[in-house]
């Protein structure tokens, strides 16, 4: 029987929230989880708009890379 590891090179994540507390604790913890299968963040992007009854939206793009070994 053989088995065939194959390893997450590179992953990307988007996030919402409608407070930046909110939407910091989201990746912070997903952050943690990709640190288990050794993925670290490559970049980030984030963005905020505001809605026409003045609600914000605060959202994130998350780049995770592979730790190079």
């Amino acid at each position: 029987m053989n088995f065939q590891l194959d390893f997450i090179e590179d992953k990307v994540e988007f996030y919402e929230a409608h407070d930046i507390k909110t939407l910091e604790k989201k990746i912070n913890a997903q952050i943690e989880v990709n640190k288990a299968i050794l993925l670290k963040v490559h970049s980030v992007s984030h963005q905020m708009h505001v809605d026409e009854n003045g609600r914000t939206l605060y959202s994130a793009v998350v780049h995770f890379k592979a730790n190079k070994m």
